[in-house]
């Protein structure tokens, strides 16, 4: 036998989950999980009960879909968690986002192609930025520990016989830093 289980959320403790658990009650929903909780935030201990709550032939059903998901991403990572259950999702506010029937489910897929369509799109704008950067000199990752003129100046005293210990100590670095500095020329 299917349920019908309701999720209420509010972004902060001063707000009022009233309204949402009336909209959801009216719907038939004879559990509601409710959170005073910012939505940006990743750990929502009653969204994690709620979709551990849920059994095969349930329906999530939330008043508003921002209430359920941050994003695109977050909605459709949610909604295939409930495929994989075997659970349905219902919103009052947006019909067309009802995994129970069929058009519901096409309206989830498209979207879901389009979410990777856009998660493509950044990756290849993002590689094609750094090749840019790359090309006008921008060297990527942490800070150099050591500059060319201090590599010059630890190879010199390591040329001198300064153990690699105290030149280390000197530059306020690790000895493997010192080691791999006056084997290259770049600095590291």
């Amino acid at each position: 036998m299917n349920h019908l289980i309701g999720y209420a959320r509010v972004s902060t403790v001063t707000q009022s989950l009233g309204q949402q658990r009336a909209q959801l009650s009216e719907q038939g929903c004879i559990r509601i999980f409710e959170e005073k909780i910012s939505g940006a935030k990743r750990d929502r201990p009653e969204l994690t009960r709620m979709l551990d709550h849920l059994r095969e032939g349930d329906v999530l059903v939330v008043t508003r879909l921002d209430r359920l998901a941050r994003s695109t991403a977050d909605l459709l990572q949610i909604a295939e968690l409930l495929r994989e259950r075997g659970a349905g999702l219902r919103s009052v506010a947006e019909p067309w986002a009802d995994t129970t029937t069929p058009a519901g489910r096409m309206i989830l897929t498209v979207f879901a192609g389009i979410a990777d369509f856009e998660r493509s799109l950044i990756v290849e704008r993002t590689s094609k930025g750094r090749q840019a950067a790359k090309a006008r000199g921008v060297r990527f990752g942490p800070k150099p520990a050591l500059t060319s003129s201090q590599i010059a100046h630890a190879r010199e005293l390591c040329d001198a016989g300064k153990p690699i210990a105290e030149v280390a100590k000197l530059f306020g670095v690790h000895r493997s830093t010192v080691y791999r500095a006056i084997e290259t020329e770049q600095p590291l």
